[in-house]
């Protein structure tokens, strides 16, 4: 990450952090490497994360170790770890960071990359998986990203999956033949992973497969209604996908995901859902929660801003022949104690490669020292004209 694509970076950053923020998420930081039990109880043994992805080490002391592969199973164990269920629910959350999943590099997926996230724990109501749906889609739109669309599904709760899971087994074995051999040998570990495979035959078995979503219990599907009735209520357009799954064991409930057409066939830039057993299962009591996480280098790639470079808009002091290099340093000084971007000449170039060197740079103004005077040249218009210090400060103020 460098130049232009660190600007870029830190721009959604601070988007994030003003938008979550806005909504009552307060900054969370966890370890970027954990117990690899967290991640196996967590995301699950049969995902493709625990199964081919996680970068897995043993310390010192003989203890398995994992590099983070995402962020729903750090924030769910610190809080049942630091009792924050004691504190008035729901707990919101967002975080930012690296995570490592050991993949095939590509365009906006590499083996270290960047996630935005947020959580929040402690309460079913299906206001906030709406909630969160629309804070994903307003960071997204407000980042640039492109062609967006949203998908929307629901997987019920953890007995009705049990029930549908074992039809869906059944029927993937009476037609075993025409499956690929990975989907085959993953029928008992994770039949639901077949919906997402790319092999044709599967494909064409998964067009007539027996759909989650028309087995879900009433009070789920009550849920999943309130969830599109809030999202069409808000104006915010989605599809209904009975086929979409997401790549972790844990979430129930409302799920979703946001692709960008303008990233081709691997379109996802994020996505999540409600995860209401996690917290138990990680040892802290019965607690609801629901949360989403976003591939940074994913959005920056929808929103074509990749290694696009940083606008400067500020000061550009340069040294006139016979001017004072100490004086221009001085005066930098200055003007960035006064809160006032500024850059200076260091690189020996002549005035005239100076004053190219501030337009390249997208100065606003440029402060020539020179041997007996200083002047202001205002690159906008091209006016120029000498000046004192005190008036200098007071003209280029943002």
């Amino acid at each position: 990450m460098l130049g232009g694509e660190g600007s870029a970076r830190r721009a959604l950053q601070a988007r994030a952090a003003e938008l979550l923020e806005r909504a009552g998420y307060r900054y969370a930081d966890t370890p970027i490497f954990e117990d690899t039990e967290l991640f196996a109880r967590g995301v699950g043994e049969a995902t493709d994360i625990v199964q081919k992805e996680m970068f897995t080490f043993q310390d010192q002391a003989g203890r398995s170790l994992t590099l983070r592969p995402e962020g729903t199973a750090g924030i769910c164990r610190a809080y049942v770890q630091h009792g924050l269920h004691k504190q008035p629910q729901p707990v919101k959350l967002w975080y930012w960071g690296p995570f490592f999943r050991s993949e095939a590099p590509q365009a906006g997926r590499y083996r270290q990359f960047t996630q935005v996230g947020a959580e929040a724990i402690g309460s079913a109501e299906p206001t906030l998986d709406a909630e969160m749906i629309l804070l994903l889609d307003e960071l997204l739109r407000s980042a640039g990203c492109r062609d967006l669309r949203l998908r929307i599904s629901s997987l019920g709760t953890a007995e009705t999956r049990h029930d549908y899971l074992e039809e869906l087994k059944r029927y993937l074995r009476s037609r075993e033949d025409e499956l690929s051999p990975e989907v085959r040998a993953r029928i008992d570990l994770n039949p639901l992973r077949a919906f997402d495979a790319a092999h044709e035959g599967t494909r064409a078995v998964m067009r007539d497969a027996p759909l989650l979503l028309d087995r879900l219990a009433p009070e789920d599907a009550e849920h999943f209604e309130e969830v599109k009735a809030l999202l069409d209520a808000a104006g915010c357009a989605y599809e209904v996908d009975p086929t979409l799954v997401r790549g972790l064991d844990y979430y129930t409930r409302t799920v979703f995901e946001f692709t960008s057409d303008a990233l081709g066939a691997q379109s996802g830039v994020g996505g999540g859902g409600r995860y209401d057993r996690l917290v138990e299962e990680l040892g802290g009591p019965p607690t609801p929660a629901v949360g989403w996480a976003a591939g940074v280098e994913r959005i920056l790639l929808a929103a074509g801003a990749q290694g696009e470079d940083g606008h400067f808009g500020g000061v550009y002091v340069a040294v006139a022949p016979g001017g004072s290099p100490r004086k221009a340093f001085v005066l930098a000084q200055r003007l960035r104690s006064a809160g006032i971007a500024a850059q200076m000449e260091q690189a020996g170039r002549s005035l005239k490669g100076q004053l190219r060197h501030a337009d390249r740079i997208g100065a606003r103004w440029v402060v020539i020292v020179g041997e007996e005077e200083t002047e202001l040249k205002d690159l906008a218009s091209g006016d120029q004209r000498t000046v004192g210090e005190e008036e200098l400060l007071a003209e280029v103020r943002p």
